[in-house]
């Protein structure tokens, strides 16, 4: 396999989750999760946050129980999710390189955050039940603004990996 087929383009017009804006020159995708996952566990590890610094998000599942949680500000919600057991799943680990964390945004704070970047929209393209205020979990950022947010999942994902997919042979 050549070095280029493992080096992926992030684009400059994207804020990734943990605070790094990506632009060229290309850079590694294995590299990205595994600095994304040490990046959060280096800031919120499992000990318990201040709460001062949190908002209430509510998630509602796909067996249409309402879960309440506290999201540290400044974390993304596919990282809230996860720390909180809750079932979004999230193949990429919050690169931008899949839909599988894609929710439902409740309509009063959808028009709170921010326009959708080119990157995360293609992704969108790709999510399983895509509607008006569907986002993807590891774009949307704990705010102040955003407190008492609720996040629905869709009753499925498009993870080929996962779902049993078998590539076909060109």
């Amino acid at each position: 396999m050549r070095a280029s087929a493992l080096l992926r383009p992030l684009g400059n017009s994207c804020r990734l989750p943990w605070g790094r804006t990506w632009a060229a020159p290309l850079a590694p995708a294995s590299n990205l999760a595994s600095n994304h996952t040490r990046t959060w566990r280096r800031a919120h590890g499992n000990e318990p946050y201040d709460e001062s610094r949190a908002i209430t998000v509510y998630f509602i599942d796909r067996d249409q129980r309402r879960i309440e949680v506290k999201a540290p500000l400044g974390a993304n919600m596919l990282q809230v999710a996860h720390r909180n057991d809750i079932d979004l799943e999230g193949a990429c680990e919050g690169s931008l390189a899949c839909s599988t964390c894609h929710v439902y945004v409740d309509d009063k704070n959808f028009t709170k955050l921010k326009e959708p970047c080119d990157d995360e929209n293609d992704m969108l393209d790709l999510a399983f039940g895509l509607k008006e205020n569907s986002r993807l979990g590891c774009q949307i950022i704990a705010t102040p603004e955003l407190d008492g947010m609720e996040l629905r999942l869709p009753s499925a994902t498009r993870n080929m990996a996962v779902d049993g997919h078998v590539p076909k042979p060109h």
